[in-house]
């Protein structure tokens, strides 16, 4: 499968501030940036930049950034599943995952992550895959935010619906292992049959009966 990208890129303008929305970049773009501080959430901001440098050059890696001019304060990652995760079972090459979305605290109430979800999608091409999240309680920033476990989770909601990503069920044993965790699915208008029933498979591992 051809891995085809197409660049688009927004602007922000709020809080006397401007925001460019672009991607996807490649890893030579990237390198005429830096990362903001507050992108901590998964690791440390210069391993979290690393790591984005590297998904950047993979085939079918995505990388989407939000930028105040120089600086990075927000960016999503598309890639392949992780091999060790379920959703590498049939190693199929039109399912990306949302592997990680993140914006800078300075910079929420801006929508910029719902911008960059939304600019994402604007790609045709990803009309062709079908797009996963796993959302796990553990990630989320309720101590910044002041929010609830199940606020949170409805703020969550609502951003991935600007990528078009709904949730579905699945057995999965960590989402499963509280009812805050979720799977976000984007099904593209030109999967075909046979990779949704793939898809389905690896929802309920094991099960003939799948429920959306």
């Amino acid at each position: 499968m051809e891995h085809a990208k197409t660049y688009y890129s927004q602007t922000i303008q709020k809080n006397n501030k401007e925001i460019i929305i672009e991607g996807p970049v490649d890893s030579e773009q990237l390198k005429n940036y830096y990362f903001d501080d507050g992108l901590k959430a998964f690791r440390p901001p210069k391993k979290q930049y690393d790591a984005i440098l590297s998904i950047a050059d993979f085939e079918e890696g995505r990388i989407i950034i939000a930028r105040d001019e120089d600086k990075i304060i927000g960016y999503a990652t598309f890639l392949h599943p992780d091999p060790m995760e379920r959703w590498a079972t049939y190693k199929m090459d039109n399912l990306l995952e949302l592997g990680a979305i993140e914006v800078s605290h300075e910079y929420r109430g801006m929508k910029v992550g719902s911008t960059i979800l939304e600019l994402s999608m604007r790609d045709d091409y990803m009309e062709n895959y079908i797009t996963i999240t796993t959302e796990y309680h553990w990630h989320w920033d309720m101590k910044t935010t002041g929010l609830s476990i199940w606020e949170y989770r409805k703020v969550m909601e609502k951003m991935m619906a600007h990528g078009g990503l709904k949730p579905m069920s699945t057995d999965d044993p960590e989402i499963v292992s509280h009812p805050a965790n979720c799977l976000l699915v984007r099904i593209g208008k030109n999967v075909d049959a046979e990779s949704i029933k793939l898809f389905d498979s690896m929802r309920f591992m094991g099960r003939e009966d799948f429920f959306l």
